[in-house]
């Protein structure tokens, strides 16, 4: 018997920047065109495409696809039934096309996580209000299916945390730095020759990007709205060879860590520089790759690793959202109605944790007597301190200290007096220990 779904009209994209994600999509519709309507139980084909340059020679036919310059146009075209916006940006070109497609009433798939980050709240009233989904898989984790796990395949689950390693750039510098013992400014260095690094580089090892993407995910798992604002947010430029080393023999990895837990005193969202045990998932992953844990109280822990960025993941996530509006799967964009997503009340650092604190301390008498009350005063209690290694500056020592669990509230008041003090040379670096 023939299967009564073969008779769907075929899903039509409009693809609107024809980059590596968007060249990637196009190469799996064209190469798989069989598998995807036996899996959908309709065809899924491209009419028509949007990019910055008609002649640029993208490695894909786009011959048999109308050509819009202006990305609102082929938002708006009747032969697409489905806007896929790979074009990035926050605001401009991206958000004006996907506005304009989600007034018609268009299915929007895309890849953006700053628009979302930004605009995310305001994009998926609009959608609902014209019977539109807008789906967004691969903004988050490039091709880990970590949004249809926490929408879908964890939908039971109160989620209690999230946690994880969302930018593969950083998480290729610290362990490159590990591996080679090279410094930070040498592998930034080497990551910027190979691409690695967006435009603007503090997007990467500031955190930005992966803060956008923790935002996302934070809306889902807890129910609020996209509060990207209230991110606390710490790149890694200022963590040094020696940082990593002492952090080894301790039995510490760091990364540039996401976590998002709701906690009695509101919801906690950063994405900073960690210690995390080396035996665990997370301490053990290597080079570009990005990794999710999320927590529920049915589930348990389960942990997502996969490849977070690059032509065919992401490509691959774009597909997953395509196929679902294919299958007619509608689900809301962040797991509920807009209307039910409440807004949460922001909270900074509000579970205690022991740190790792390494202070340049000038070399004279009396100055650890006030360090040690800077941190007695805050209610900071020292677990061990050491000093270690040699500074560039003959008359600065440097000195180590891991805290037993505080408050960050509590080591920030800690620092600030030790600086009000003048004991230190420059300002002190303060790492979390995450126990995951």
């Amino acid at each position: 018997m023939a299967n009564s779904q073969s008779t769907k009209a075929p899903l039509r994209l409009g693809i609107a920047g024809l980059g590596t994600v968007g060249t990637g999509v196009i190469k799996i519709v064209q190469s798989k065109a069989n598998l995807l309507a036996a899996r959908t139980g309709r065809a899924v084909v491209v009419t028509a495409v949007s990019a910055r340059s008609r002649a640029k020679d993208r490695g894909v036919d786009l011959s048999g696809y109308a050509w819009e310059d202006d990305p609102v146009a082929l938002a708006q075209r009747d032969d697409v039934d489905v806007f896929v916006e790979l074009m990035g940006g926050a605001d401009g070109p991206a958000k004006a096309a996907t506005e304009a497609a989600l007034a018609m009433g268009k299915d929007v798939v895309t890849a953006n996580k700053a628009m979302l980050a930004m605009h995310g709240n305001a994009l998926a009233a609009q959608a609902e209000e014209n019977g539109a989904v807008l789906r967004f898989e691969a903004a988050v984790a490039g091709g880990i299916p970590v949004v249809k796990a926490l929408t879908e395949g964890l939908a039971g689950n109160t989620v209690t945390r999230i946690i994880g390693v969302m930018n593969g750039t950083c998480n290729y510098i610290l362990t490159r730095m590990e591996n080679e013992g090279l410094s930070y400014d040498e592998v930034f260095a080497a990551a910027n020759a190979l691409g690695y690094l967006e435009a603007d580089p503090t997007l990467d090892v500031g955190g930005i990007d992966a803060g956008h993407k923790l935002a996302l995910l934070a809306a889902i798992g807890f129910g609020t709205k996209v509060a990207f604002s209230d991110m606390v947010l710490e790149g890694i430029e200022r963590i040094t060879i020696d940082d990593i080393r002492q952090a080894a023999d301790m039995g510490y990895k760091i990364k540039l860590l996401g976590v998002a837990q709701m906690t009695g005193r509101g919801l906690e969202q950063r994405m900073t520089p960690c210690l995390v045990p080396d035996t665990s998932p997370l301490g053990q992953l290597d080079g570009a790759t990005n990794m999710v844990v999320l927590e529920g109280d049915e589930v348990g822990q389960i942990v997502l690793r996969g490849a977070g960025a690059g032509m065919g993941p992401t490509a691959s996530a774009v597909m997953s959202d395509v196929l679902d509006i294919a299958r007619d799967i509608r689900v809301t964009t962040f797991g509920m109605p807009v209307e039910m997503l409440e807004t949460a009340k922001p909270a900074v650092a509000a579970t205690p944790a022991p740190f790792y604190l390494r202070l340049s301390c000038i070399d004279k008498p009396g100055v650890l007597a006030k360090v040690t009350a800077a941190l007695g005063d805050a209610g900071v209690s020292i677990e061990r301190m050491r000093q270690y290694g040699q500074h560039d500056n003959p008359d600065v020592a440097p000195v180590l200290i891991v805290t037993d669990p505080a408050s960050r509230n509590s080591l920030d008041v800690a620092m600030a007096a030790m600086e009000s003090a003048n004991v230190l040379s420059e300002p002190p670096v303060a790492i979390r220990i995450e126990a995951v």
